[in-house]
């Protein structure tokens, strides 16, 4: 049998015993974990995830670390709860059949709660049996205000909602209580968070008609944590949290080189590790419709496949038979490198989903794909899901975990053909690419034959060529050969030259 996870972690801060919760992401903002055998506050409005939480951690706990749970439910029927967490491919039947959680819904009635002699004596009983009967170590209570209605006198509040948390943790389980937002409180009756070890809030708001999800560590007794605002989101694997991270400044410098796909255009590259892009690279093709940005991109994809790395391709305006089938026109057979699994083409529209969705996605396929490189074409569809602020966030967040991972990218983007400028599709992150790339519509005997044109802007730690080359896209493939004299950019081209966007300016 396989060993399990280390359960708990010590954390930096005065040795805090730290109970892991297995999310995707929130075990790094918050240091470690939740604080073990304390007492967390689950704070949120209806339909944030508050409930999601919970199970993911008792799921967790149960498969990846061995350690049973118990889930204490006044809302939600057991049958409720199992329908709610199928469709996320969470098997909570299967745990509680194995005994590895102890599913409780108690139903509490108005007799029940009577407040001249409320007490928790007997739901203590009921949860100290669900305890001891797995060996649970981890506790659920969903919801605290199911548990405390209609009881209106603070003091019997404080004193009730203190000994069920002292009890907690003389239990020695780590506990999850959940709780409604009031109008000033994390709570509607304002008292449980001052009394919690930890308290989490989360967010569902939205904003354009796009649904976006937040996850903020309030407080956290004895622990530094993230103190930011946090995408997450809920797909078919549970709760999922995207940390706000810079992890490719710490990778180090490699002077190997890779060929670009495109035999006249490695030859514009020269370093010490030979001709072609840098390898863990960023590389960015602009330029306006159809002067060859998604060609260059696949004859990249192309060579990453013929050197026997796995290439992904996420293709934000074509779908993965359109793009095979054009592709094919320049000599690229896609679908034979598909089957022999080294190019996997994603489609999708960048409207379907949030920014962090398209982010978390794009960890999920490098984690289960394992990429050498990565095309993205074109960057520019994601303008539209966001302000420029996350927009600048999300790319800023895929170049490093690119970088962090030594992955070459390749990012396409698009220039509209009114952009003062045909370097201005960068979207404010060209001091993050390490290699750009431009290519634009030029005229050969003007007015007569409209031809395309490539040069390189930048390429870092690269002695390459300041040439401007006329790019052909034939039956044979792609191929730059010098210009010739009377070959010059349009008039509307002319009327760019020397102009500098507002983003160049910031």
């Amino acid at each position: 049998m396989a060993r399990p996870h280390k359960k708990t972690i010590v954390s930096n801060d005065h040795g805090l015993q730290k109970c892991l919760t297995g999310i995707t992401g929130f075990d790094e903002i918050t240091n470690g974990g939740l604080p073990e055998n304390g007492v967390t506050l689950i704070s949120g409005s209806a339909g944030s995830g508050k409930t999601l939480f919970g199970v993911n951690f008792l799921i967790n706990g149960a498969n990846i670390y061995r350690e049973p749970g118990i889930y204490l439910s006044f809302e939600e029927t057991a049958d409720e709860l199992y329908k709610d967490v199928a469709s996320l491919n969470l098997d909570l039947r299967g745990l509680v059949l194995q005994k590895k959680i102890f599913l409780e819904h108690v139903l509490l009635e108005h007799k029940d709660i009577q407040e001249l002699d409320f007490n928790l004596e007997g739901l203590l009983v009921r949860l100290e049996y669900a305890i001891d009967a797995i060996s649970a170590k981890r506790v659920v209570i969903d919801s605290i205000e199911s548990l405390f209605a209609g009881i209106t006198d603070v003091g019997v509040l404080r004193l009730e909602i203190k000994r069920l948390f002292r009890w907690l943790k003389d239990k020695h389980v780590t506990a999850i209580v959940t709780g409604e937002l009031g109008q000033n409180s994390y709570t509607r009756h304002g008292l449980e968070e001052f009394i919690s070890d930890c308290i989490i809030l989360l967010d569902n708001r939205v904003n354009d008609q796009i649904a976006v999800r937040r996850v903020r560590v309030i407080k956290y007794r004895g622990s530094s944590h993230g103190t930011n605002e946090y995408p997450f989101v809920i797909d078919n694997k549970g709760l999922s949290v995207i940390p706000i991270t810079s992890a490719g400044l710490d990778q180090p410098g490699t002077a190997e080189r890779i060929l670009t796909g495109v035999p006249s255009l490695d030859s514009l590259f020269k370093g010490k590790g030979g001709i072609g892009y840098t390898r863990g690279s960023t590389v960015l093709i602009s330029g306006t419709a159809g002067t060859g940005k998604t060609s260059l991109a696949t004859a990249f994809a192309v060579e990453s496949c013929h050197r026997g790395e796995r290439c992904l391709y996420l293709s934000y305006e074509e779908s993965a038979g359109q793009l095979v089938q054009n592709m094919s026109s320049i000599g690229f057979d896609l679908d034979a490198l598909v089957h022999k699994g080294l190019l996997k083409l994603v489609s999708t529209r960048p409207s379907f989903f949030g920014l962090e969705k398209h982010l978390l996605d794009l960890y999920k396929l490098i984690e289960e794909f394992k990429p050498k490189s990565v095309v993205i074409d074109p960057l520019t569809s994601l303008l539209a899901e966001g302000n420029q602020r996350e927009i600048h966030s999300m790319v800023t967040r895929m170049i490093d975990l690119l970088k962090s991972k030594g992955i070459t990218g390749l990012f396409t983007s698009l220039v509209g053909s009114t952009a003062q400028n045909d370097s201005s599709g960068e979207i404010g992150v060209s001091s993050l690419i390490d290699t750009w790339i431009v290519t634009r519509e030029l005229e050969e005997s003007v007015g007569k034959r409209r031809i395309r044109g490539l040069y390189i802007v930048k390429s870092r730690g690269t002695n390459h060529s300041s040439d401007v080359h006329k790019l052909i896209l034939s039956d044979d493939g792609i191929n730059l050969v010098p210009m010739v004299a009377n070959a010059s950019a349009s008039p509307s081209q002319k009327k760019k030259v020397g102009k500098t966007t507002s983003l160049e300016k910031k």
